[in-house]
């Protein structure tokens, strides 16, 4: 190990103790924040994730800190392994092409690591028979997102692919009956659920037709039924409404741009 190194596992180990050694849920919580405003993501996430084994059910408040977290986490490296990809394609040399592999590599168990991380805390600890329709729907399109992620980086025609695909799928589906059954068409949490489902449908099953209508049908019905916006939550729905419509309009032009997701 490099001296590099070791002052960055000293450091990752000094913030973890630090982070163990809170001793409630408020503490844990004001941290969290603290380390969202300072891009702190993974002590973030940690802290999160002894909140949610602590107390089992989220405020509302808790499950968005908890959502932010392991999505800056993951996001970082969902990225990272993009480059990487890139590189390990185009490099002419044999010591360049192995090395970008062996980081490629490292990125994608890191990758497993947090992913599971989440799936264990939302089977664990969230999703259950207790839930509100609205925390059901939030967690069950949480877990579908996190199986899409695995989906990204598995070899194609593994079997690990093949089992994330089939398991972000039914999380997708099983929340998307939910959340037509149970909210508006305007509420945050439907809307965000229809862009990253409709999102699975064009990237991960490359089927563009059905990300299309999927997407078209929830700003569709959401326009129609602007009446019944909260105000509270304007502005998240028209910000997903807006991610909705750019991705119909990237789907049907050539445009081979990166998707975005809520």
């Amino acid at each position: 190990m490099t001296s590099t190194d070791s002052t960055s596992a000293s450091a990752n180990s000094v913030a973890a103790k630090y982070i163990d050694g809170l001793k409630d849920v408020e503490q844990l919580v004001t941290f969290a924040k603290l380390a969202e405003q300072a891009e702190r993501y993974d002590d973030m996430a940690r802290a999160m994730r002894r909140v949610t084994e602590t107390e089992g059910k989220l405020t509302q408040e808790k499950r968005n800190l908890l959502s932010v977290a392991y999505k800056n986490v993951v996001g970082a490296r969902r990225s990272s392994w993009r480059v990487i990809c890139m590189i390990e394609q185009k490099a002419d040399e044999d010591k360049r092409k192995s090395i970008a592999e062996e980081f490629r590599v490292k990125v994608e168990k890191e990758l497993d690591a947090t992913c599971e991380e989440v799936l264990n805390l939302l089977e664990k600890h969230l999703i259950n028979d207790e839930c509100s329709n609205e925390e059901s729907v939030f967690y069950l399109k949480m877990r579908g997102d996190y199986w899409r992620y695995i989906a990204e980086y598995k070899a194609e025609q593994s079997g690990d692919r093949a089992n994330a695909i089939s398991k972000a799928e039914e999380a997708y589906s099983k929340a998307m009956d939910h959340a037509k059954a149970n909210m508006p068409s305007t509420h945050p949490n439907r809307l965000g659920l229809a862009l990253n489902y409709s999102v699975f449908y064009y990237e991960i099953l490359n089927s563009p037709d059905k990300a299309c209508n999927l997407a078209k049908e929830a700003f569709d019905d959401a326009i129609t039924d602007l009446e019944k916006l909260q105000e509270s939550d304007c502005k998240d729905s028209t910000l997903i409404m807006q991610l909705l419509r750019d991705n119909l309009t990237l789907w049907t032009s050539d445009n081979q741009a990166e998707n975005g997701d809520d």
